[in-house]
């Protein structure tokens, strides 16, 4: 026996389990559990950046990517210029012409798009709550010189009394050094007095005026019972607004280039996960940050993009790597819309580990090497999703081709319309082809199958969307902006057009 330790030496000792601190139990388990997560492939989401141990939650850090990428570049907003004083003007003359050659005394409207096209006045310019009740009115009226027999605009407006001041300050292009107001009371009748005033007071018949089509009917009734006659909008007219002037144009290619590369920025950042609705605010902030109005923005996911402009359901989707995204978003700047839509797909995950690398590099020579390949759960589904995507690329080409100058609005349509038709799916392209746009996101004339008497200008913009929507399944739209040219050939206004699903 040891005397100082009181252990008997001699004696054999039970051996006794050696027992590890719960650290080093933990630091034991962390690596195998490691050995597991390097050694086997496995397929990562995070393919752009890791957002952990950032700080940033993920929704942050998409965020930051995403104005990130879009912030790289904003050089189409360069040729944007806002509209001058003098384009106003020549706008208000081709508009008087058209009026005199048919014999309209005076084009009407009211604060809204129209009003904002010739006189630089949108409805939260003028009221910022509601409609106002009290009628102010912009007209136009053609004056023919006697000695040149040329036709130029006179622009007058009619106020409230008490609100004569506020129309003055709102800095309305006109020719004259000081605005032409009718004024009246609260107690008055507004209409018998524009009819009275010195603009029509001398006539000498009853007085034949155009009506926008944004104008509210009180005020057209209003108008008619005061002994106006009233019409509605002609071809003619309509066409001004229609063709676009250079300037318009680069505001029109700006806006929707913009748009495009919003998208197109976000994209790779996205992770699975986000929601619709996380997805519509990151890109309404990436469009805030290049100093984009925010117009409309709907995001749906899968078996919600059948459904073209969503739904009450729509905006808590999460994001797979499976899932078709379709985004249709528009924005304004400068006075001028975008209304651009793509269908893509995030990145694929990417196979990380040890042995995904030595498969990686067993598959071929050194710089030749294969990634392993991500998988979808229903491979026959996404096949198809990649079929229905090259088919509504093919429409929007066979629509753009058809953009030329004395074509009929419906042979645009039609074009597409077959493409889809012939592979199979006509009975899922179920809204017209597209519509104008500049001012307004929506402006005629209108590319559907039936329009044959609209006749196609050269300085009109339009839409190009044609669309796939399988009920409870997904859809596809691809939609970008044509100008037609004297040249015939359609000039795209929206950047690029999508290139593949994962290249939008």
């Amino acid at each position: 026996m040891d005397k100082q330790s009181g252990v008997d030496e001699s004696t054999p000792q039970r051996s006794r389990p050696r027992v590890l601190p719960r650290s080093r139990i933990g630091l034991v388990v962390g690596a195998l559990l490691a050995t597991i997560w390097l050694g086997w492939p496995h397929f990562d989401g995070r393919n752009v950046f890791p957002y952990h141990g950032t700080g940033l939650s993920i929704v942050d850090t998409v965020q930051k990517c995403a104005i990130g990428n879009l912030h790289k570049d904003l050089s189409f907003l360069d040729p944007a210029k806002p509209i001058t004083t003098d384009e106003f003007i020549h706008r208000h003359d081709r508009l008087a012409q058209a009026l005199a050659a048919s014999d309209i005394d005076a084009f009407v409207l009211e604060p809204g798009y129209t009003f904002q096209y010739y006189g630089n006045i949108s409805q939260k310019d003028w009221e910022p709550w509601e409609p106002e009740e009290r009628p102010f009115l912009m007209l136009v009226l053609p004056e023919t010189s006697s000695s040149t027999g040329v036709v130029k605009a006179k622009t007058a407006f009619l106020s409230p009394h008490f609100e004569e001041g506020r129309v003055r300050m709102l800095g309305i292009p006109s020719r004259d050094p000081e605005l032409d107001i009718v004024i009246w009371e609260e107690h008055w009748n507004p209409y018998t007095t524009l009819l009275g005033s010195h603009l029509f007071g001398g006539l000498g018949r009853q007085p034949r005026i155009m009506m926008d089509e944004e104008i509210r009917d009180y005020i057209v009734r209003g108008l008619d019972s005061a002994g106006f006659q009233t019409v509605g909008l002609n071809p003619a007219v309509e066409l001004v607004r229609q063709t676009k002037s250079p300037a318009e144009v680069e505001l029109i290619r700006s806006v929707n280039t913009g748009t495009v590369e919003a998208v197109r920025s976000m994209r790779p950042c996205l992770v699975p996960g986000l929601t619709e609705d996380e997805v519509t605010d990151i890109l309404n902030n990436a469009l805030l940050s290049i100093g984009f109005d925010l117009f409309f923005n709907i995001v749906l996911f899968e078996e919600h993009g059948a459904l073209p402009h969503g739904g009450f359901v729509t905006g808590g989707k999460k994001l797979t790597h499976e899932s078709m995204v379709v985004i249709d978003v528009g924005a304004h700047y400068l006075g001028y819309s975008s209304d651009i839509c793509r269908s893509f797909f995030i990145d694929p995950p990417k196979a990380h580990g040890v042995l995904a690398a030595v498969k990686r590099r067993m598959s071929g020579p050194v710089g030749q090497e294969q990634d392993l390949q991500w998988q979808p759960s229903d491979p026959k589904l996404h096949a198809e999703k990649l079929r229905v995507w090259d088919v509504v690329l093919d429409a929007q080409t066979a629509a753009a081709e058809a953009f030329k100058p004395n074509a009929s609005a419906a042979s645009i349509d039609i074009a597409a319309r077959g493409v889809i038709e012939d592979a199979g799916y006509g009975f899922a392209f179920t809204h017209r082809l597209g519509h104008g746009i500049g001012i307004k996101a929506h402006e005629s004339p209108y590319l559907n199958k039936w329009n044959t008497e609209v006749l196609l200008q050269p300085g009109m913009t339009f839409t190009n969307e044609p669309g796939i929507y399988l009920e409870n399944r997904f859809g596809v739209r691809h939609e970008d902006i044509y100008l037609v040219t004297e040249s015939g050939a359609a000039e795209l206004l929206s950047g690029t057009r999508a290139r593949g699903p994962y290249d939008p």
